[in-house]
Formats: C-alpha cells, structure tokens, sequence
C-alpha cells in the first residue's frame, strides 16, 4: 500500500488544473513566499538592531569579519 504524503497530494492536484491555473498558483505562491522570506528579513534587522542597542554585539570592519568567519 502507497502512502501519499500531502506534498503529493498537492501536487498530484496542481497537475489536474489548466495550464493558467497552474502559472496563476506558481505567481501566487511565489509572492507568498517572497512575503514571508521579507517577514523573516524585517524579524531579523529589529532583533539585530535590539541587541546592538543592548551593547550585545559591536561593530567591525569587513576584514574583522572575514578573520572571525574564517576561523
């Protein structure tokens, strides 16, 4: 017995639509997901800004950075 997973589910059903349909839910989950990747962006600079107004992290130049990243 073959178990579908929700991932094939979705795709098996995306198949079943017209050739629009299809390009219309590739634009839409494109946009959803440049939406959240912005979200995580803006999550990350406020967390980045809180913790450098909290004395957490210091600024460096790019050579002090390449050092500690190579390392």
């Amino acid at each position: 017995m073959i178990v579908e997973t929700p991932f094939a589910k979705i795709l098996d059903a995306a198949d079943q639509l017209l050739l629009e349909d299809q390009e219309d839910l590739i634009h839409i989950l494109q946009n959803r997901l440049r939406d959240r990747r912005r979200v995580e962006l803006l999550k990350d600079v406020q967390e980045a800004q809180q913790e450098f107004a909290l004395g957490q992290c210091k600024p460096v130049t790019p050579e002090q950075l390449m050092e500690e990243l190579l390392a």
